[in-house]
Parts: structure tokens; C-alpha cells; sequence
């Protein structure tokens, strides 16, 4: 946040608007919105950084309901409570309607710790070369020998394709 504060002060001084300051700063202007709502709501403490807290059920659900009894958006609610983004209030809401206030209780302290999974070696399908004979090598040698030659002699039928001159049928009259 500490990159923004000198053009929120500006926009709040008057001297740019919220789609100057977004196309300076690269964000979306309801983004500068939002962030000035919540600066004339809260004072310069909104500015220092706010350390996430889980919220329990009980104070997600009084949100909800001063939301709906006030008949507020999203954006106004995360405003009055000093809520970082509107999207927490929505997703409260779906949970809420989902499965009732147990599911506005807040989830294990700690994020479970990602498993780290092996991925298997796919085997080898050729042999090593040390264990094989000279006889299996010399074969192979041939077989590869004969699918380049193959193969270039396709290309070269292609070629001659694509660089003769197409025949026009003649026209029915």
C-alpha cells in the first residue's frame, strides 16, 4: 500500500481523478474507489498494513445481517467494517446460505502442508548401450538408416507436389 499513498493523498487533495490515479498505478479505478472509501471512513490508520485475522462466526454472520437489514453492496459493508477486499463479505453470504452460520466458523489455524508427490522415472526404453552387442547395434544402425531415408524421400515427393503446376480441369460448357 505504501506506493499508492502519495497519489490517494493527490486524489484526495484534488488534483487527479480515480481513472488518472488507476492508469497511473495500473490498477482498476473501483480499486482506487474502494481504497478511498475506506481512507474517508477510516483516517490515515487504514493505510498501515493490517495483519489478516480469522474472523468468527459470529461477527462474519453480524456483517451479514447489518447488510442486509441496512440494504448495503458488498463494497459499502467491506468499507464500514475495514474489510481488505469486498469479495470476503460475498463469499461469507454463499457460505452462509450453503450451510448456516457453522459454515462462517473459521476453518484450522494452519493451511494443511502440501504433499509433495514422486513422480516416477519413466523407464528407459532403450537399453544401455555397454550391455548390447554388436550385432543388436548394427541393426539398429540399418533400421534407422532406412526410416531417413524413407523420410527424405518423402519430403522430396511433397516438394515436387507442391511445385508442379496445378492442372485446371476443364470446364463443363
Amino acid at each position: 500500500m505504501k506506493k499508492y499513498d502519495e497519489g490517494l493523498k493527490r486524489y484526495l487533495s484534488g488534483a487527479r481523478g480515480f481513472h488518472a490515479l488507476a492508469s497511473r498505478y495500473e490498477v482498476n479505478h473501483a480499486t482506487i474507489e474502494r481504497w478511498v472509501s475506506h481512507y474517508r471512513q477510516h483516517g490515515e490508520a487504514w493505510f498501515s498494513t493490517k495483519r489478516r485475522r480469522p474472523y468468527d462466526a459470529r461477527f462474519k454472520l453480524s456483517v451479514l445481517r447489518y447488510m442486509w437489514r441496512e440494504k448495503l453492496s458488498y463494497r459499502q459493508v467491506a468499507t464500514r467494517f475495514d474489510l481488505r477486499g469486498n469479495t470476503v463479505v460475498s463469499t461469507w453470504e454463499r457460505l452462509y446460505h450453503e450451510g448456516g452460520v457453522d459454515a462462517l466458523k473459521p476453518k484450522s489455524g494452519t493451511r494443511p502442508k502440501r504433499i509433495k508427490m514422486k513422480i516416477p522415472e519413466p523407464e528407459k526404453s532403450v537399453p544401455n548401450d555397454d550391455k548390447r552387442t554388436l550385432k543388436e547395434l548394427l541393426k539398429e544402425n540399418e533400421s534407422l538408416r532406412a526410416e531417413v531415408a524413407y523420410l527424405k524421400k518423402l519430403d522430396a515427393l511433397v516438394r515436387a507436389e507442391q511445385a508442379a503446376p496445378k492442372k485446371r480441369k476443364p470446364s463443363p460448357d
